[in-house]
């Protein structure tokens, strides 16, 4: 009988986020250091990490690539990516981070679910490895929510949460597939369109139908669907579910309230309606979904993971 390959080391190293703050920052003379002695494998986190390296030079590891960095550059790697840093031998390089609760903050201050997925999407989608010299606005907000945090005067964490939102709005412009239309990247939403989705943020827990939607935006159902489906990539009774199942996920992971109470309160008349595009949606039950709300990336099956309390 052959004997089972081991898995290779992987750290996760957790934070606790401060209560009432979306960002978390690692500051001062505990970062300026020989990054990797004797640390031969990768960790990941359960916040997106901002980091910005002041001085040094060595190598970063993002998943299976490795980068040479130096001073002035600066990294944005998702929540659950493996990756490290090892500093040159003898080298001490200075570094600061931010970690950020990037899905808390974009779904608590954007009122359209779907805009803010799309935008929690792009933001986790890659890690970047980037210099200031070429990317200095991006760089500016980075060095300017590390300054507040550190200063920490009075209404500190709203100006802090200004700025975080240009820089997670810059990463994500920057994360743009390819194959996206031109015009989106200049905001292309239609005032009718707006209207539209801005009405399900605000109603999808009653009955919403198709017609009304087209009545409310001033058109026909017929040129309503079809206008609504070329721009938002599914139909608008699609659309509707989708916000009322991401609903239901924050009941499902902040409450104990029951799943026919939840699917109620969201909209759905029925359980077996909210059953069905529950599974459609998120791939699993509501119970099966509420006992494992965070799904790693399929890649960490292949590691050993040991858990680690910050670093």
């Amino acid at each position: 009988m052959s004997k089972k390959k081991k898995k290779p080391k992987m750290e996760f190293r957790y934070y606790q986020m401060p209560s009432g703050s979306p960002v978390l920052a690692l500051l001062g003379e505990k970062w300026v250091q020989n990054y990797g002695r004797d640390i031969d494998y990768l960790h990941f986190h359960n916040y997106l990490e901002v980091g910005f390296c002041y001085e040094g030079r060595g190598t970063i590891t993002l998943g299976e690539e490795e980068v040479r960095f130096s001073d002035r550059d600066f990294t944005v790697i998702p929540r659950n990516y493996p990756h490290t840093t090892n500093s040159d031998q003898d080298n001490i390089s200075r570094w600061e981070y931010l970690f950020i609760d990037v899905e808390e903050f974009l779904r608590k201050i954007d009122d359209n679910p779907v805009r803010a997925e799309k935008l929690i999407r792009r933001i986790n989608s890659r890690a970047l490895f980037l210099n200031e010299a070429e990317y200095g606005t991006m760089a500016a907000k980075i060095l300017k929510i590390l300054d507040i945090m550190r200063k920490s005067e009075e209404f500190y964490l709203e100006e802090a949460c200004g700025v975080l939102l240009s820089l997670l709005a810059e990463t994500a412009r920057i994360n743009r597939p390819s194959d996206e239309k031109e015009t989106e990247e200049s905001g292309r939403v239609t005032n009718m369109i707006s209207k539209a989705l801005d009405y399900v943020s605000r109603c999808y827990m009653e009955d919403i139908r198709v017609e009304d939607l087209a009545r409310y935006c001033h058109m026909s159902e017929t040129h309503f669907r079809r206008l609504f489906s070329d721009y938002m990539h599914m139909g608008p009774l699609e659309y509707i579910n989708t916000v009322r199942v991401q609903a239901a996920c924050e009941h499902l992971k902040k409450t104990d309230e029951s799943v026919a109470d939840i699917a109620h309160k969201c909209g759905f008349t029925t359980n077996s309606t909210f059953n069905r595009n529950f599974r459609q949606i998120m791939g699993t039950t509501p119970m099966e979904w509420r006992k494992k709300p965070e799904h790693y990336e399929r890649q960490l099956l292949k590691f050993d993971i040991h858990s680690e309390e910050g670093w």
